[in-house]
């Protein structure tokens, strides 16, 4: 057995390197193979090292890391729209396993605190292959939306009964009352959900740097964890409320989740699965029966009951053949649940050896199916939805601009949060010569003033000009809205008329580009101050504005940049200019007048016309 720390470290850096490759290479999931080497390194097979402190530990930060990836990954909006389909299917998801497993158990003659337990774990699961949907990019899926909500409500009912069972009075062990035990779990929801976004939230306003934030997260994560051991829960619970807390924080596509998701997916969650194989045990197979009985009426109780669940989700929800596979993929794979249920049900004596072993031969048989059948959805499901980008696909050419200041990486952040494609950056010294270069194209624009950094962002507010709606390509911005909104977690509120608004809710509740937002009355473009008095510090304004002889165009769009400079000069705000079709100056077809200018403009212009000659005096 290999004692050096060092040639241990190595040889566990070799294994997280060459086994992607192999895995590839015969066709199989890495989960797969990374549990597979640890049966063969581990102390019950090669023994060429053991399962000591530093590999656990390391393992239960991988399993942390799975709960904080797949929380911090809840598309907010998305989730909110599906929150009562996945409390339902949460429902699904653990009754039915629970109700089946407590009564095979009750049939292999255990007691009802035995079986209620088995029933648990049955009914907990976690999203080890949910990286698999990640990579073929259909995370936003409603299918994973209500399974990874679902997730949500099947763990804290599962571990929520093991903290029943093991404050029992047939388990001999010394617990603190009831109540002190909830005003923890209170204190430490408290702090996870309220109190942990806003110091994260002062951290990335005051060091804007990824890595700063990548540690800050980390933290916040091992905190979560070491809080929610500490009120009698799990840490996998506290790692997965931080996760969901830091949603808004941590936009999908920013540096931040970048690094999580390297750190990870290359190094903890290998970690965790390689001590995953170290615990099986292969000799259990050929002791005796016993065993191998159990784990076979545990492995199709399992099964049973987590297909029945994705079956009712689909004919409830009226989903696809497709994502109801997605579904049973994502929630049939079992091991943190099941890791720290048996090992809590096995030091406290409910559980003997053999369920021990035959729970974790089923967490193996379970992760590879459960990988098979992930991946096989997952891309059935990516090249659909690719199939349909395609026939949508518009053109994403836009001119990112700062006035000013040079403020490139920031423009590259917006564009990834933004999702276009390929944008042209440039920084103009002055507003002039910005409205220049604007007017001299026909292109999409946006002039972008970042105060804060963007995941800091906890509302956005729009100010859309009466007509915005039949500008030649107002629905690229809107989707550039709604995509920044969706990155973001925050809620839009659109300032605007009543006919546009109507337009605005239309595209807001189209089925997969939902958006959450609220109305504001804002009958004429004067009246866009109105958002100074509503604003709050961490708010992004946007303006839609428009080019000379274009519907939506008003006379008072001249005044905009003095406005700006004026009243939101410390807040985040952008200027968005949808692009114009080439050729002669555009008529308003549909509505048949053109858009004139207000008896105030004509005030001020006058005013201004005035101050400006007596200057010159």
């Amino acid at each position: 057995m290999i004692t050096n720390p060092l040639a241990i470290i190595a040889i566990l850096l070799a294994t997280t390197l060459f086994v992607p490759m192999i895995c590839r290479k015969i066709r199989i999931p890495s989960i797969v193979g990374f549990i597979i080497v640890g049966i063969c390194i581990g102390q019950n097979g090669w023994h060429l090292i053991s399962g000591g402190d530093v590999i656990q530990t390391l393992g239960k930060i991988g399993m942390l890391y799975i709960m904080l990836q797949a929380g911090i990954e809840v598309d907010i909006n998305d989730f909110r729209q599906q929150r009562g389909r996945a409390t339902i299917f949460g429902l699904y998801s653990f009754l039915f396993p629970f109700g089946l497993g407590f009564i095979t158990s009750l049939l292999l003659g255990y007691d009802w605190i035995t079986s209620a337990l088995l029933g648990a774990m049955y009914g907990s699961h976690t999203l080890m292959t949910y990286p698999i949907v990640n990579r073929y990019g259909v995370q936003k899926n409603e299918a994973v939306n209500i399974a990874i909500g679902g997730t949500m409500l099947s763990i804290s009912l599962a571990l929520f009964v093991l903290a029943l069972l093991r404050n029992f009075d047939a388990v001999e062990t010394v617990t603190i009352p009831l109540w002190r035990q909830l005003f923890r779990i209170a204190l430490t929801l408290l702090h996870i959900l309220v109190i942990f976004p806003k110091v994260a939230q002062r951290f990335f306003k005051r060091w804007s740097d990824p890595t700063t934030g990548f540690m800050v997260v980390m933290t916040l994560m091992t905190v979560s964890a070491w809080m929610a051991e500490w009120c009698g829960l799990e840490a996998i619970l506290g790692a997965f409320i931080c996760g969901v807390a830091m949603n808004k924080l941590v936009p999908n596509l920013s540096p931040v989740m970048q690094r999580i998701n390297f750190v990870g997916n290359n190094l903890f969650v290998p970690l965790f699965l390689i001590g995953v194989g170290m615990m099986i045990d292969v000799s259990v197979l050929w002791s005796g029966w016993a065993t191998l009985i159990i784990a076979v009426v545990m492995i199709a109780t399992k099964l049973a009951g987590k297909w029945l669940a994705a079956w009712l989700a689909q004919k409830s929800f009226g989903l696809q053949a497709v994502e109801r596979q997605l579904i049973f993929g994502l929630t049939h794979a079992t091991a943190a649940g099941t890791l720290a249920i048996v090992t809590v049900g096995y030091e406290t004596g409910i559980f003997g050896p053999e369920i021990l072993n035959a729970s974790i031969l089923m967490i193996l048989v379970l992760c590879t199916s459960a990988s098979f059948v992930t991946e096989y959805s997952a891309k059935q499901l990516a090249l659909q939805e690719a199939a349909r980008l395609e026939a949508d696909k518009a053109d994403n050419s836009w001119l990112l601009m700062t006035v000013g200041e040079n403020r490139h990486y920031e423009l590259k952040e917006l564009s990834e949060l933004s999702e276009l494609n390929e944008p042209v950056f440039t920084s103009e010294s002055d507003w002039s010569e910005a409205m220049n270069l604007i007017n001299r194209q026909s292109k999409a624009a946006l002039i972008y003033h970042p105060q804060q950094p963007l995941n800091t962002i906890s509302r956005i507010l729009v100010a859309v000009p009466r007509y915005a709606e039949k500008e030649h390509d107002f629905i690229s911005c809107f989707g550039l809205i709604r995509r920044l909104s969706s990155q973001l977690g925050a809620k839009v509120v659109f300032f605007t008329n009543e006919e546009t608004q109507k337009v605005l809710q239309a595209f807001c509740l189209r089925k997969g580009k939902y958006l959450r937002a609220s109305y504001r009355e804002m009958e004429d473009w004067e009246d866009a101050l109105m958002i100074a008095k509503q604003m709050t510090r961490d708010d992004l304004i946007i303006l839609i504005n428009a080019r000379p002889s274009t519907p939506s165009y008003n006379p008072l769009f001249e005044q905009v940049p003095d406005m700006l400079s004026r009243f939101f000069s410390d807040h985040s705000y952008m200027l968005i200019y949808p692009e114009q079709e080439t050729g002669n100056a555009i008529p308003d077809l549909l509505t048949g007048d053109t858009t004139q200018a207000s008896r105030t403009w004509k005030i001020v212009s006058a005013l201004k016309r005035w101050a400006v000659s007596f200057q010159q005096r």
